[in-house]
């Protein structure tokens, strides 16, 4: 059977840059801004546009245009290769997120050529603003910014078509296999039409909800890690008095936290998050006893500016959840012809609920494992897993870390110390900035040290 090759690349411009195409950027409200009609030329039309006779073929068709999957796209297209970047939700659709920004987030858009652009439509901040249960604070320095990810994935979109990726907007139904078992493409659906694509490596970047993993035979635990709850709101009066991303534990928010983000637009984000939400039992499992929207309702009545936040602001839109995959544990990572990327490989960390930076460090893995030994299966996965590996023992440190949820009283004594002790507002720098280790600081050792430092 012919095979339908996607053509040439088409390289474009930057994102955010003056020669980006017209209406690629968000026009709108702030917060929930609305999208012009978005056109590009490295979009695929669907079927109800075109008819596709037959299958569709590329180097490496990529499921998921979030940080991951975008990240991977752009580094592969860079390199010559033809990419076809699937999702099911169109250009600019909404994210539930923190949307925060920290260091890695900052490396990894510095590798993606990208951190101009996007700090250009982000909110700033210099500090994450850590809150006790008893109201102590200590502010940790840091390269911070929020910016929504409904903007945010965007940019990184547009980036991966600027440097030749397609977009075809269709759902993932199951990979394609050869008689042996391999992965050699996916079978997708636009409407009622079935859409195959071949590739000899597929990437599944589909974020946390299992759906994909499962269809893939690539998952291995059904239920998430944590669960988050999040909206915006604006609120001119608030903008200058809240400018650190602010993190808050409480009793009454255990065993999670709260936050409020400064965002663009006179509007802030705010939620909470409850990692270990889920008790596992065989790969599946069930939610614990848990109701995020009590969460909320009792961390903006115990949180006086959260409080003061809903009071003086508007909510726009509605309270969304999410699910999150931390620890990069509960997906294999591999399969013949075939990466799992990004939160679908459990990229987020457990103790902060923060996951853009590694998503796009892991996408930008796979890509790099592909680029080395792409014409040798079993190379570019032993690559790629020894890759998320070298990760493996941060995210464990970062799961002993999550007994501060838990622990709220663990906060109280760090930030106590903390406001007596510039080694360990450091040492907490550090932690921002992975040059230290999170584990530590709530270890029995890590508390003996509080006192003698």
């Amino acid at each position: 059977m012919h095979l339908n090759r996607l053509g040439p690349p088409r390289p474009g411009p930057v994102p955010g840059t003056a020669s980006a195409p017209r209406g690629a950027f968000f026009l709108g409200e702030p917060c929930v801004p609305r999208i012009q009609a978005y056109r590009h030329e490295n979009i695929i039309p669907t079927m109800t546009e075109a008819a596709t006779p037959s299958p569709l073929q590329c180097d490496v068709a990529i499921i998921g245009a979030g940080p991951a999957g975008s990240a991977a796209a752009r580094v592969l297209s860079q390199a010559g290769l033809e990419v076809l970047l699937i999702d099911q939700q169109p250009p600019g659709r909404d994210k539930i997120c923190g949307d925060g920004l920290i260091p890695d987030a900052h490396a990894a858009l510095t590798r993606l050529g990208l951190l101009d652009a996007v700090m250009a439509k982000a909110q700033r901040a210099s500090h994450v603003g850590c809150i006790g249960p008893r109201g102590g604070r200590i502010d940790v320095p840091g390269h911070l910014a929020v910016l929504p990810r409904r903007e945010l994935d965007l940019i990184l979109l547009q980036a991966a078509q600027a440097a030749g990726a397609r977009f075809l907007q269709a759902r993932f139904e199951k990979p394609l296999e050869d008689g042996a078992g391999r992965v050699v493409g996916a079978l997708l659906k636009q409407g009622e039409a079935q859409v195959e694509v071949r590739a000899p490596w597929l990437v599944l970047a589909t974020g946390a909800v299992p759906k994909a993993l499962i269809a893939a035979g690539m998952c291995e635990r059904h239920t998430p890690s944590g669960v988050a709850l999040r909206g915006y709101v604006r609120a001119p009066a608030m903008v200058g008095r809240i400018k650190a991303l602010e993190v808050v534990w409480n009793k009454a928010v255990r065993p999670g936290y709260g936050w409020i983000f400064p965002a663009p637009d006179d509007c802030f984000n705010i939620g909470v998050g409850v990692t270990d939400s889920h008790r596992a039992v065989a790969g599946k499992g069930e939610k614990k006893d848990l109701n995020l929207r009590a969460i909320f309702d009792a961390f903006c009545a115990h949180y006086a500016p959260a409080a003061e936040l809903m009071r003086a602001g508007e909510l726009v839109g509605e309270l969304k959840g999410a699910p999150l995959r931390c620890t990069l544990a509960g997906a294999r990572w591999t399969r013949p012809g075939l990466l799992v990327a990004g939160e679908a490989a459990g990229s987020t960390y457990s103790f902060t609920g923060e996951g853009i930076g590694k998503a796009m460090e892991t996408g930008m893995l796979a890509a790099d494992a592909l680029l080395a030994q792409r014409a040798d299966d079993a190379a570019a996965r032993a690559l790629y897993e020894q890759g998320l590996r070298a990760l493996k023992p941060k995210y464990d440190l970062y799961e002993r870390a999550n007994r501060v949820n838990a622990m709220p009283w663990l906060a109280d004594l760090l930030i106590w110390r903390a406001q007596k002790s510039e080694r360990l507002v450091r040492r907490m720098s550090g932690v921002l900035n992975e040059t230290s280790n999170p584990g530590n600081l709530v270890s029995l050792k890590g508390i003996s040290r509080l006192f003698l430092e």
